[in-house]
């Protein structure tokens, strides 16, 4: 022991762990559709991006793609989508924007040369239920 507290581990709220679960369940249909997932909790700065994946198209052509999961288990404070207000959108787009600048992923792993657009996909679990809004912001 070097007289360093050790680390504790890092716990996740039951709200943080439902919000995996739709990541990993959004990253799994993408997957299904042909997507490749390129990267899941992708730290920018002070900012995460959900997921980075390539869209191969059709109809249109493919597409790198920056989606932002969301999950809701009630409608009693509204629909999922409402949540992504102007601040969060602005924080994804500088984040996506910053990395495709770098040319990377924060690992160092190469960015494919693609258009860029942005998706919201929305997790309800009872029923179960995904909408996928393509180009959302």
């Amino acid at each position: 022991m070097d007289g360093q507290p050790e680390a504790l581990p890092r716990t996740r709220t039951a709200a943080q762990r439902l919000g995996d679960d739709a990541e990993a369940l959004v990253a799994e249909r993408l997957t299904e559709q042909g997507w490749s997932i390129l990267a899941r909790n992708v730290h920018v700065g002070r900012h995460e991006l959900d997921l980075v994946a390539v869209d191969p198209g059709p109809p249109a052509p493919a597409r790198l793609v920056i989606v932002e999961v969301r999950m809701r288990t009630t409608r009693s404070f509204g629909l999922a989508e409402e949540t992504v207000d102007f601040r969060k959108r602005r924080h994804v787009r500088d984040a996506a924007w910053t990395m495709v600048a770098a040319g990377t992923l924060p690992d160092g792993r190469p960015l494919p040369q693609l258009g860029l657009r942005f998706d919201l996909v929305v997790v309800e679990p009872d029923p179960p239920r995904i909408r996928h809004h393509r180009g959302a912001f």
